[in-house]
């Protein structure tokens, strides 16, 4: 296959923050959210430039070992070679280490970006790849589905293969989120899982996982019973008590709370009606945002005046 020919102008690209597991789907279920990163990559004769803004702008690196330089690297090499430089301005307002997927964004914005600044791009990785991709550098799908898809996202692995539906969530929910000030590892939060969990524990999980998908999409009324979890929140309790006793207290007032992701961040999935009476449950220690929910995914964009 010959070399790519890029294109001379700059491409901005608009992804989502996301919340993975919603509860009982772990590692399978995402929901994409109104909170986004910019990126802006341009091709240009040689070297290497980054600009940060925003979350992360003092200790990131600015250099190969920057996640979303990875990201394009990996594409530009299914895309058939490396351009002579990259010009690249992130604006960046996904919280990190919080849950919300701020480094399935970056893999995201990296991928869809040098597809984008690629002539012919699209049809040397198309969607199907894309998401391939993603998965395998962030490690599982559920986070970069609905990155890339937007919505409500049911993601699994088929012969090693990533693959993903993306489902439309019922339109009176709001998810509000609250951050706490201090990040968790992710490999942190990993690493306090069992090995094993008792038969029982997998199978009220199942069954509240497949209830989910109804309550998101069409029967909200059932979400707290739907968000029950016995896989991993317990467990991870111990690095995130707080999150664990924000969670507990939620959803003994009737709100469908839950981890978010691997923490610490909480999010409550609620309605138009209690929205800003559960935003201002958490106290003075929580950043609580009232969030739309994300339909559009990673998206291509016009660049700013």
């Amino acid at each position: 296959m010959a070399g790519p020919a890029f294109r001379a102008a700059a491409v901005r690209v608009r992804t989502p923050a996301t919340s993975a597991n919603l509860g009982p789907g772990f590692d399978a279920l995402g929901l994409a959210l109104g909170l986004y990163d910019d990126v802006v990559v341009r091709v240009a004769d040689s070297g290497l430039h980054i600009d940060i803004a925003g979350e992360g702008g003092e200790t990131l690196p600015r250099d190969e070992r920057h996640l979303l330089v990875r990201a394009l690297r990996t594409a530009f090499d299914l895309l058939g070679g490396q351009p002579r430089g990259l010009e690249i301005v992130c604006a960046n307002r996904i919280p990190h280490g919080r849950g919300l997927g701020s480094s399935s964004a970056a893999i995201c914005a990296g991928i869809v970006a040098a597809r984008a600044v690629t002539i012919g791009g699209e049809s040397r990785l198309d969607d199907t790849a894309l998401l391939e991709l993603a998965t395998e550098i962030e490690g599982h799908p559920d986070n970069v589905a609905a990155c890339l898809l937007g919505g409500f996202t049911l993601s699994w692995l088929e012969s090693g293969a990533a693959r993903a539906i993306r489902t439309e969530p019922d339109p009176s929910i709001v998810p509000v989120v609250f951050v706490p000030a201090k990040p968790v590892l992710t490999e942190t939060a990993r690493g306090l899982l069992p090995r094993t969990v008792p038969h029982v524990d997998a199978a009220a999980n199942a069954g509240r996982a497949a209830l989910l998908v109804e309550a998101l999409t069409r029967r909200p009324e059932l979400l707290l019973p739907a968000t029950e979890d016995r896989l991993h929140q317990e467990y991870r309790a111990p690095a995130m008590p707080e999150s664990a006793a924000l969670v507990e207290r939620l959803r003994a007032d009737g709100v469908a709370a839950v981890i978010s992701g691997a923490g610490p961040t909480v999010m409550a999935l609620t309605d138009e009606a209690t929205a800003d009476k559960v935003q201002a449950l958490a106290g003075a220690d929580w950043a609580a945002n009232r969030l739309s929910v994300d339909t559009q995914g990673a998206s291509v964009l016009p660049l700013a005046p």
